[in-house]
């Protein structure tokens, strides 16, 4: 099968990858580049598990095809903590205890993470909506909710 090189920012690290024209974003990056924060839930693009984002948008990675990517910027869950410093989304989450099998969880954060760039004060209904594409079996939602609403928070206070 013929291989296609592509160019990449992937956490902010440059990355040129040979990938066939069959390969999913969420396959190159768990298989070909370690990345495997990025889960594998339902390769349909109805569970959330595999986003990432993608030029700034949200985007579920099975769904993508890696030649698609080529010049992209993409942002899995490995590349929010910066220097060794979690982001305001991964501290609220734990705080709040908004993890517990942990499976939806790279989603989650990813998804909360876009919203927060693009909306720094999101009411209850917008976190909603912003989650509607990850599922989640364990936590009703309700702890996950309340750790955006506090990284909202504190990413406001660090701005201000």
């Amino acid at each position: 099968m013929k291989l296609h090189r592509i160019s990449m920012t992937i956490n902010r690290e440059y990355e040129q990858v040979d990938v066939p024209a069959n390969l999913t974003l969420l396959q190159m990056l768990r298989d070909k580049l370690a990345f495997t924060g990025t889960k594998n839930g339902c390769m349909a693009g109805e569970c959330g598990a595999c986003t990432v984002i993608l030029n700034g948008e949200p985007v579920n990675s099975c769904m993508v095809l890696a030649v698609e990517c080529d010049e992209a910027e993409v942002l899995t869950v490995e590349g929010l903590a910066k220097d060794h410093v979690l982001d305001p989304i991964q501290q609220a989450i734990i705080k709040h205890g908004g993890v517990q099998c942990g499976f939806c969880t790279p989603g989650v954060l990813i998804s909360a993470r876009a919203l927060l760039d693009r909306n720094p004060d999101p009411k209850e209904d917008e976190i909603r909506e912003a989650l509607v594409g990850n599922l989640c079996r364990c936590t009703g939602y309700i702890r996950i909710v309340d750790a955006v609403q506090e990284a909202a928070s504190r990413q406001r206070a660090a701005l201000a």
